[in-house]
């Protein structure tokens, strides 16, 4: 989940926002016992402003935890969050979005690693230093030199080397060159939906033989290759695009919050979008390739415009669970699939570094 960013954007986690993805009220009202905090940072960010940047969002969800102690901490291992949970407590792993951040050099990444971040997303929509990505795909021909040092020393550390977002070449260098499983926190099945930003059937196999795990994403557009495609809701996705970047730039004027909560609920209404059953079409799909034990959720909350019908916030996780209860999944397989799954493979990636 992006909602690192939007406490950059002034979001009090604490209240619960009729705008926002994810806030704690919505965390328990939709029985959330943890989740991961991306700190994402744009491809286009110069490498020092991404340090800060990054910095800033880890703080940032530190003083959000310290400001909620009742309802979450800051979480380093699946043992904390169990722990958490037995006290009704939310635990909030942390995740880099997008390498940058660490600047080719392997001090700051354990640094990151010490501060609380349990896996780095290699690339976003730019090649950096570390690799391709799947929106390029140009410069080194998929792991750079350090990428592959990279790899290496998270394997050494227990972080989760995760490649959604990265180039096909960078996905199959990882698989080749990492000892401990692999993850892809937020992408879905290329076979349903084209986007190159989704996995082939050759990957989530791959992900399944790898011990790895693949969280299915919420993003329409990865959804259904018919999202977006009618002109008029093409041309208010672009429009909305604008006014968002105009409330990013002042998230503190009114008048742009105020424009930017208007066009949420335009988008909701005004924009056809796929929903709860083709999130489990994806799932289902992803099962039958990589297995039921290395299937979750990677909603990409906070960081997409618009999020599936019947899933427009976190509260109402419980709409996806009656669906696969419909198609036939037990409970137990649910709870595998609603977060059992990713912490059993950070559990293995942890393994490996001991």
């Amino acid at each position: 989940m992006d909602t690192p960013s939007q406490l950059m954007r002034l979001r009090n986690l604490g209240i619960d926002n009729p705008h926002a993805h994810v806030d704690f009220p919505k965390m328990r009202a939709g029985k959330v016992d943890g989740a991961f905090f991306a700190l994402y940072t744009p491809a286009e960010m110069a490498p020092d402003a991404a340090t800060r940047y990054a910095l800033e969002m880890l703080s940032a969800v530190y003083d959000a935890a310290d400001a909620n102690p009742d309802y979450a901490a800051v979480t380093f291992t699946p043992d904390e969050a169990e722990q958490n949970r037995k006290e009704g407590i939310i635990s909030l792993f942390m995740g880099m979005e997008n390498g940058s951040p660490i600047q080719e050099s392997l001090s700051l990444l354990r640094t990151f690693y010490r501060l609380g971040v349990s896996y780095v997303t290699l690339t976003h929509n730019g090649d950096n230093a570390i690799a391709d990505c799947a929106a390029v795909g140009k410069r080194w021909g998929g792991l750079s030199p350090f990428g592959k040092q990279v790899v290496a020393e998270m394997n050494a550390l227990g972080m989760m080397i995760d490649l959604s977002h990265a180039s096909d070449q960078t996905f199959w260098d990882c698989i080749k060159l990492s000892e401990a499983p692999i993850v892809a926190t937020h992408s879905c099945c290329r076979s349903l939906c084209g986007h190159k930003r989704n996995l082939t059937d050759e990957m989530l196999q791959a992900l399944g033989e790898k011990d790895g795990y693949v969280g299915i994403n919420y993003n329409p557009g990865f959804l259904s290759d018919d999202f977006g495609k009618d002109p008029r809701e093409a041309a208010l996705l672009d429009e909305a695009d604008r006014v968002e970047a105009a409330f990013i730039k002042e998230p503190g004027n009114p008048e742009k919050v105020k424009a930017w909560n208007r066009m949420q609920e335009r988008l909701l209404t005004e924009v056809r979008r796929p929903g709860v059953k083709e999130v489990a079409d994806h799932i289902d799909h992803a099962v039958k390739w990589a297995g039921i034990d290395h299937v979750g959720i990677g909603s990409d909350f906070d960081g997409i415009l618009l999020t599936p019908s019947g899933l427009e916030n976190i509260a109402l996780s419980d709409s996806l669970w009656e669906e696969l209860r419909r198609r036939g999944y037990t409970q137990a397989q649910i709870d595998q699939i609603s977060g059992g799954n990713l912490m059993e493979v950070y559990k293995r990636v942890i393994k490996y570094s001991e």
